[in-house]
């Protein structure tokens, strides 16, 4: 399939990236740089654009067979209002500009657009699918119109997939990049009370998820990508100290959490317990189920 991506050079991007050229699908990523990343020059053209301003590169996507949205700033920042601001523009102009974009073409493409547990907002103890109602706190509510303006493309015929990505568990990158060194220096440990619920997917599940979308068409609509083992955070920062043949005995209390980032602190302490329903129903089978296969994959020492 010839695939057009945004968020390509990211943490998840560049290993997706490698996964769809592996595969032997055409890929074009756009990309704000003039000067591509090394490691995807072979195997990938780039189009140059920012996905939050129309512009040339729109022509572009209705060209393409499957369009993959990963474009959209991190949340791991202090939300400050001009911070909400970049979170809320990379996502919602950057989608909505793709769906006009794939208005002009003929309607024929698989567009995935992700999204995030988020989504769901703090549930404490209840198990959340696909069909669990939305919440009401800042991440929530950015998640829903992120969605809906993914969802405009549905309306227009386009087969379209919200990919409701977990924390999301790999090499060079993400969660694991900022932890590991804490827990190599035996300063790591769980964050607040560690009861929290942490939803994840091994960065090849992820991969593998979206190489099995375009074979079964069923699959519409919001799509969880995390593992079917939520885990609570206490028992993930047991399970990295386990991989790194380290302790995890120095938690980060609560306090000092809402001190360093401030409203973020909230989906921090709380989190979700995400189930991926629609996945498992439709026969994926994850390589990395559980946390400490994923954990012992990607970081362990044995």
């Amino acid at each position: 399939m010839r695939v057009f991506l945004t968020g390509g050079t990211g943490f998840v991007g560049a290993f997706l990236s490698q996964e769809l050229i592996l595969k032997g699908h055409d890929l074009t990523i756009l990309t704000r740089r003039e000067q591509p990343p090394a490691s995807l020059q072979n195997g990938a053209r780039f189009v140059t654009g920012d996905p939050k301003q129309e512009g040339p590169w729109m022509a572009e996507v209705p060209q393409h067979d499957w369009i993959i949205n990963l474009a959209g700033a991190s949340i791991f920042t202090k939300w400050t209002n001009e911070a909400k601001k970049m979170l809320h523009d990379s996502r919602i102009l950057t989608t909505r500009n793709l769906v006009t974009a794939l208005a002009a073409g003929d309607r024929r493409q698989l567009f995935c657009s992700t999204s995030a547990p988020g989504y769901y907002g703090p549930r404490g103890e209840e198990e959340l699918t696909e069909a669990s109602a939305p919440g009401q706190d800042f991440l929530a509510r950015l998640a829903q119109e992120w969605e809906a303006e993914a969802m405009k493309a549905q309306g227009l015929g386009i087969r379209t997939v919200i990919t409701r990505f977990g924390i999301v568990l790999g090499r060079g990158g993400g969660m694991l990049e900022q932890l590991t060194p804490l827990f190599k220096r035996f300063v790591g440990g769980p964050v607040g009370s560690g009861e929290q619920w942490l939803s994840w997917i091994h960065q090849m599940d992820l991969a593998r998820a979206f190489l099995f979308l375009p074979e079964h068409p069923d699959l519409t609509g919001p799509v969880n990508f995390t593992s079917p083992n939520p885990v609570r955070n206490k028992d993930f920062a047991k399970a990295l100290g386990r991989a790194l043949a380290r302790p995890a005995f120095l938690p980060a209390p609560a306090f000092v959490v809402r001190l360093i980032l401030g409203e973020l602190a909230d989906a921090v302490l709380s989190g979700q317990k995400v189930l991926p329903q629609k996945l498992t129903t439709a026969g994926f089978e994850f390589l990395y189920p559980t946390i400490d296969q994923a954990l012992q994959n990607l970081v362990g020492e044995n």
